[in-house]
């Protein structure tokens, strides 16, 4: 195989390419989590909650396969199997019984919130440890997609009635009269 000369060593690349498997491993687990909850949703909610964990859904396709070729683009394989993607991910299966619609939405926000956490881990080691700043940039953009689904979940399970102007009713927004 040809060497790869990128201005990485290739420790930094391995070192990279082994945080992408990581993060190759807890989306593939939370894009298996938002479809059994897509299939399986029943309830009031079911309509908007299905046609939103398919737009979820989609998105978490699409990033599992630029992690993939990103590992590929750096030299390395990404991890393939269920077996490698159980052995990485710092997510939980839930193979229990079926939660309330509520319960998954809260399950899927639990699960994006650790794989946000981790981006952020991942983008000041590929900058700070392996000096790969166009890694750091691309798993930015994977955080932000993370953090735009968790903040859509959490607005579905907050439901709190609002005034326009964001305050409870009852109760004056600070700063309005």
């Amino acid at each position: 195989m040809r060497s790869i000369n990128i201005g990485l060593t290739d420790e930094q690349r391995k070192g990279v390419c082994d945080l992408l498997n990581h993060d190759l491993a807890d989306a593939y687990l939370l894009l298996v989590k938002t479809k059994k909850f897509h299939w399986d949703v029943v309830g009031p909610q079911f309509r908007s909650l299905h046609m939103l964990w398919e737009e979820h859904y989609q998105t978490l396709t699409i990033s599992i396969d630029s992690i993939a070729e990103r590992v590929r683009a750096l030299g390395g394989f990404p991890v393939s199997t269920m077996e490698g993607f159980l052995k990485l991910t710092s997510l939980k299966e839930n193979p229990e019984n079926l939660p309330l619609a509520t319960q998954m939405v809260a399950k899927l926000v639990d699960d994006h919130e650790q794989v946000i956490r981790n981006l952020r881990e991942h983008i000041d080691a590929c900058g700070d440890k392996f000096h790969d700043e166009g890694t750091a940039d691309f798993l930015t953009g994977l955080m932000e997609g993370h953090e735009e689904m968790a903040w859509m979940l959490r607005s579905f399970i907050e439901g709190e009635s609002l005034q326009a102007d964001g305050s409870k009713p009852g109760k004056t927004a600070v700063g309005v009269n």
